[in-house]
């Protein structure tokens, strides 16, 4: 009797919850509280230059035909270790940096989100104290604005992002002079300096079409082929944010 009335209650008991699903955010990996979106509306209200500032840059962007690529306030964000080094979580880069961001933000719009869906900015201009505590290379497309640091937001591994990112690197990125590299979880870089690609798992380099410079030693996974003949030339929204929208140590950042 005892067995069939412990039977009949282990019958009855309610079936654990399924546990909830972690959502795919890999920009939590390397956004902290300040450098959100209520922290860039702390940080714009914090300075009243700073309304000109933004306007005069979102402008800029629309007149370069790039405005709404990416969010501006976005593309604002400096470094991931801004709080450690002391610096700001949002910076308005100079002027005359500001062309470089505009090539980079044409082969975004061109050939990354059509790759692999909406991007988020995690980083983008890193004045030069801020790079060098950062672990920016000293000659870093950071420096200047012409890299931006992005994580995808449509779910994937890390292995099927650099799939879909590096033939179409291979086959355009000369065209805009696009580096590309890979760091730590999702985290990818874009720049418009020098026509590159770096930090590719092996087994995934092994599968992607080779670059077409043979002498370009920052590709990174890529074996030289051995050419006899000369390497093929390079051929040539709103200033306030609208409502819609474990740190990991890294290589040395381009």
């Amino acid at each position: 009797m005892r067995v069939l009335l412990a039977i009949l209650m282990s019958a009855q008991a309610p079936a654990a919850p399924a546990p909830a699903a972690v959502p795919f955010d890999p920009a939590a990996a390397y956004i902290t509280a300040g450098q959100d979106e209520p922290g860039y509306r702390s940080w714009y209200l914090a300075a009243p230059w700073r309304a000109a500032q933004v306007k005069t840059f979102n402008d800029y962007l629309n007149s370069a035909q790039v405005g709404g690529v990416l969010p501006t306030w976005q593309l604002l964000r400096t470094a991931t270790s801004w709080a450690d080094c002391g610096g700001q979580p949002f910076e308005i880069p100079p002027t005359e940096e500001w062309p470089h961001i505009v090539q980079t933000l044409r082969y975004v719009h061109d050939y990354v989100i059509p790759a692999v869906g909406p991007v988020e900015p995690v980083s983008g201009y890193r004045n030069p104290t801020l790079n060098q505590c950062a672990g920016g290379a000293p000659e870093s497309a950071h420096k200047h604005y012409s890299a931006i640091d992005m994580v995808p937001l449509r779910p994937m591994t890390r292995e099927a992002m650099m799939r879909t990112l590096c033939p179409a690197h291979s086959e355009h990125g000369a065209a805009y002079n696009a580096g590309l590299g890979f760091y730590a979880f999702m985290r990818f870089h874009v720049d418009s300096t020098k026509y590159r690609r770096w930090n590719m798992d092996p087994a995934v380099a092994a599968e992607c079409p080779p670059l077409i410079q043979p002498e370009d030693i920052a590709t990174v996974g890529q074996p030289l082929p051995q050419a006899t003949t000369p390497p093929q030339p390079v051929i040539a929204t709103t200033p306030v944010p609208p409502a819609q929208t474990p740190t990991t140590p890294q290589a040395q950042q381009h």
